[in-house]
């Protein structure tokens, strides 16, 4: 409900079409009155000569066209009319609605765990499967907004690159550093990188968890076995999604003494891959190139995208108070005139 003060009342503002275009009307069906009022006023007038006509003439109020100064005895009933048109006005409720619309969402918490072994030095992808692997990750961490996301990178072992976090530009800092020398100990320690980002999610107390899995090798090293570790997860309400990288058959690997490119043969068992994915309630994808990577991480997104919660504020403002002020002011306008010279011209 809004306050006006004297200035805004007596502004000329509340007559303008466009003032009356700008309003929701609460009882739009009262503004009938603006012409039923005057048509009810000619009918009482009408009625009256009807019945007395002689009286009626020498009435207060009545013109005589022979005299045209006598139309200035009209000047208090036009003062009346305005003031009930004033009333009806403010009867409608003249309204207007401000509607403020707050967004937020509440984010998901996200860990990717990418295998930084030898083999993902092979070039069936560009330049090789591990930079295209980052190239990915990086674009699908820009995509998300409101989302904690967080690192873990494993050959032979696994190391917690970066905790859950939403300051994506230093964890797309950490990722364009990631190389194949961060990590002594050779092979491929599958389910020692789901445990260590499990323990990583295991106090996040967000409503949805999601550790997306990069690999291209079976687990062949450390001491967790991964169906274990999906295991774990599964019980903390982590989905996982796992990604499988690479292709069968011979790909190249760097080039020989005469820079021809190497060939060399790349087997890729999914089954691990495959039942981590269903004991983690996620879905198991094969990427055999740089497009199908991308399409990929494009199909995590949309499968785990952060509910928007939209709340609205309405803000409703009458303004049938200026109205309802104008109505009395020429109300009393009306009194004044009602006995003034105005009714009583060239009556004597």
């Amino acid at each position: 409900m809004n306050t006006l003060d004297i200035s805004q009342l007596f502004s000329w503002y509340w007559f303008l079409p466009d003032t009356f275009r700008s309003f929701e009307w609460e009882n739009f069906g009262m503004l009938h009155l603006i012409w039923i009022v005057p048509l009810l006023m000619l009918l009482r007038k009408f009625i009256k000569v009807l019945k007395n006509p002689v009286l009626e003439l020498s009435l207060p109020g009545s013109v005589d066209k022979k005299n045209p100064w006598t139309y200035l005895r009209l000047i208090p009933t036009f003062f009346y009319l305005l003031c009930l048109w004033m009333v009806v006005i403010a009867l409608a409720r003249p309204q207007r609605t401000n509607e403020r619309v707050e967004q937020y969402t509440e984010g998901i918490d996200i860990m990717l765990v990418m295998d930084i072994s030898e083999s993902m030095d092979l070039q069936d992808f560009k330049p090789n499967r591990l930079e295209a692997a980052k190239e990915t990750a990086i674009d699908f961490i820009n995509g998300r907004m409101g989302d904690r996301i967080g690192m873990v990178i494993f050959s032979g072992e696994a190391f917690s690159l970066a905790p859950l976090t939403t300051d994506y530009e230093l964890l797309s800092d950490l990722i364009k550093d990631i190389s194949f020398n961060m990590m002594d100990a050779k092979g491929t320690a599958i389910g020692s990188a789901l445990a260590t980002a499990t323990n990583r999610m295991r106090e996040s107390e967000s409503k949805s968890k999601v550790m997306v899995l990069l690999s291209d090798g079976d687990n062949n090293a450390g001491n967790v076995e991964p169906i274990f570790a999906a295991q774990l997860a599964d019980a903390l309400d982590i989905k996982i999604y796992t990604i499988a990288v690479g292709k069968d058959g011979l790909v190249p690997y760097g080039e020989d003494f005469f820079g021809r490119p190497q060939m060399i043969e790349s087997y890729l068992d999914e089954t691990t891959l495959r039942e981590i994915a269903r004991i983690g309630k996620g879905e198991f994808f094969r990427a055999n190139d740089d497009n199908a990577l991308e399409n990929i991480f494009e199909r995590i997104d949309e499968l785990e995208k952060a509910e928007i919660i939209e709340s609205r504020y309405r803000e409703t403002n009458d303004y049938y108070r200026a109205y309802l002020f104008w109505g009395i002011i020429f109300f009393f306008i009306w009194l004044a005139l009602k006995n003034s010279f105005f009714n009583n011209f060239l009556l004597d």
